[in-house]
């Protein structure tokens, strides 16, 4: 059931379900908290899990024209706050990495389990920065096509087909994100800075989980990137969308993580 806080005068929505250990759960760029429900009905059984809708996502209402990972990390913090929750497991995908990086660079003793899933703590080399500049003025244009494009290319190319009406719905989902909410997260994007320091600060334990065929993330560069921040590695098969690509092995990876935490 969908709940909301308001949020500097904004509307933040979010779920809770389930009681125990408390699992944060942030979706990724023109998605939106309803991809993690096959996952959060499995969690649930054994851990409160919280999925929130961040700004211009969802049934979340944007601030202004920028949503840097700062500000979408307090309205992550504001939900957290109402709920009354001090230290939970956090889980990112993609842009909801750098959202739960920024969580965590002000919360770095109140985390009790992090993971990035096909995610980075690395800022934005030149090159993604001037496709992102490059697709907020085409978006303006022709919303529907930059978001198709945009979604589509998160998928390896045999997923595509594999997982054709996944896919679809998804891209349904997407396409429901206000323009303003597409432009104003890629800025966001654009000016976060390199998040490593914050890896290294964190003392609890850390998952990365990667795509061999993610289109987005160069997995040689992930890779290097895990071994300099001692993080455990885990290497599903397919691209950047794990959640539907590789729905049943992230599931069994997210349980096993979170139960080495309370087992600990």
């Amino acid at each position: 059931m969908q709940n909301s806080i308001v949020y500097k005068n904004t509307k933040i929505s979010f779920s809770s379900t389930g009681t125990g250990t408390a699992v944060v759960l942030l979706h990724g760029f023109l998605e939106n908290s309803s991809m993690w429900k096959s996952l959060t009905e499995v969690l649930s059984k054994r851990n409160r899990v919280i999925c929130i809708d961040l700004l211009g996502h969802g049934n979340s209402e944007c601030i202004g024209y920028v949503h840097s990972m700062e500000l979408m990390a307090d309205a992550v913090e504001a939900v957290l706050k109402h709920l009354r929750i001090r230290k939970p497991i956090v889980v990112g995908h993609s842009m909801g990495g750098y959202v739960a990086l920024a969580f965590a660079e002000k919360n770095i003793d109140k985390i009790k389990g992090f993971c990035l899933m096909n995610s980075t703590s690395l800022a934005d080399d030149t090159e993604r920065k001037k496709l992102r500049i490059r697709a907020n003025k085409l978006v303006q244009k022709n919303f529907k096509s930059m978001v198709q494009l945009s979604f589509t290319n998160l998928f390896s190319e045999q997923s595509r087909i594999t997982y054709q009406d996944e896919m679809k719905a998804a891209l349904n989902d997407a396409l429901k994100t206000p323009v303003q909410g597409y432009i104003a997260c890629q800025e966001g994007m654009i000016i976060r800075p390199n998040r490593e320091p914050v890896l290294q600060q964190l003392s609890c334990k850390k998952l990365l989980i990667l795509g061999r065929r993610d289109p987005v993330l160069d997995l040689e560069i992930s890779l290097k990137e895990a071994k300099t921040n001692k993080l455990e590695t885990i290497l599903f098969d397919d691209g950047h969308m794990s959640h539907i690509e590789n729905k049943n092995e992230l599931t069994a990876t997210l349980k096993k993580f979170i139960s080495s935490i309370k087992n600990n």
